[in-house]
């Protein structure tokens, strides 16, 4: 957290969405909360003074609220008052002299022999308080310099160690790209960049390729970073097999922005759209899966085939048939019937004999 943030005060004011401006102290820096309840009058732009650590300075309101509840945390710090023309000159005087301070401030630093470099000297409002920030490849005891540097410009010496990225965006200049850096351009805030980032939107892994000037990753890989992995998505794998539109083949190259896939079809290279790709793999598992036999019944949907149904084998024709219900007339007859063809029979019998 920086001195601005870690600024404290024995009036505290509590939030209150009505009275709270954003304020901010560089003009690609962080902004911090103070409360305005007594200058309600306070518009982006306007110039005001207020009490941090390193005593009194003049930053810009940047933001007016109402602002939520859950961006702000404990007690906030009262605006002191609107920035006068006095208080500019004020600032004028001793930002005039910090590159006078700095380039002493580093003949001090030559002679006692520290491994520090001094990138930058910056007085407060008041000229009470100066701060020298440095880097550094470890941290470094740096109170005899300290102390040299209190006896030679009278003022409360605060020493801050910042890193590679801090530098650059203190030194500004321009980027691999031949604009200015972001760092110091537009950036408030450093977000982690990994090499992962790298290999998604497939860049170079060659360090001249993914190193900015201050020597670590480039803040511009996490700009499109989302955007590369959510096509992917819908595009295959590299070396995977595929079909097309022209037949077979292996993919070699993606183009994820333009949601397409470089083939190679043996004879020939063609760019395929990701709507005209059919992962073969994949297309060859859902075949065999459909080929299966399904066990949930003939109203599941899950598209395999359904088993063949168990009816029953077919009637002998040559068993007799169930007896059919017959009508009172019909059973008459039916009697009348078997009772004549008993009387033949045994009229045959005595014949024989």
């Amino acid at each position: 957290m920086s001195q601005e943030a870690e600024a404290t005060r024995t009036e505290s004011i509590e939030p209150s969405s009505e009275s709270i401006v954003g304020v901010r102290f560089n003009p690609v820096g962080k902004v911090y909360h103070f409360s305005a309840g007594d200058h309600p009058e306070l518009r982006e732009g306007d110039l005001v003074v207020v009490t941090t650590s390193r005593g009194q300075q003049i930053g810009q309101v940047a933001v007016v609220g109402p602002l939520e509840s859950t961006d702000i945390e404990g007690r906030l710090k009262p605006v002191d008052r609107r920035a006068t023309g006095r208080d500019l000159a004020i600032r004028k005087y001793w930002e005039s002299r910090e590159l006078q301070v700095l380039i002493t401030a580093r003949e001090l630093n030559a002679e006692v022999g520290l491994p520090i470099k001094l990138v930058k000297a910056e007085y407060s409002f008041d000229g009470k308080q100066l701060t020298f920030m440095y880097s550094a490849e470890e941290r470094r005891e740096t109170k005899a310099l300290r102390q040299r540097l209190s006896r030679a410009f009278r003022a409360r010496i605060e020493m801050r160690q910042i890193g590679p990225r801090d530098v650059a965006k203190i030194l500004g200049g321009y980027g691999a790209c031949g604009g200015p850096r972001c760092c110091s351009t537009f950036l408030t805030e450093f977000s982690p960049i990994s090499i992962r980032m790298a290999k998604a939107q497939g860049v170079s892994l060659n360090p001249s390729e993914i190193t900015g000037m201050c020597g670590r990753l480039r803040c511009c890989l996490i700009y499109e970073y989302e955007q590369y992995v959510a096509a992917r998505k819908h595009l295959p794998k590299k070396g995977k097999r595929v079909g097309t539109t022209f037949g077979e083949g292996k993919v070699i190259s993606l183009f994820p922005l333009k949601e397409t896939a470089l083939v190679d079809l043996g004879d020939r290279r063609v760019e395929v759209h990701r709507e005209d790709i059919i992962p073969l793999d994949e297309w060859r598992a859902l075949q065999e899966k459909a080929a299966e036999e399904c066990g949930h019944g003939a109203n599941c949907t899950c598209g395999r085939k359904q088993p063949a149904s168990k009816s029953k084998p077919p009637k002998n024709e040559s068993q007799p048939s169930e007896p059919q219900e017959l009508t009172p007339g019909e059973q008459a007859g039916a009697e009348q019937r078997q009772t004549d063809s008993s009387s033949r029979r045994r009229r045959r019998r005595r014949r024989k004999k």
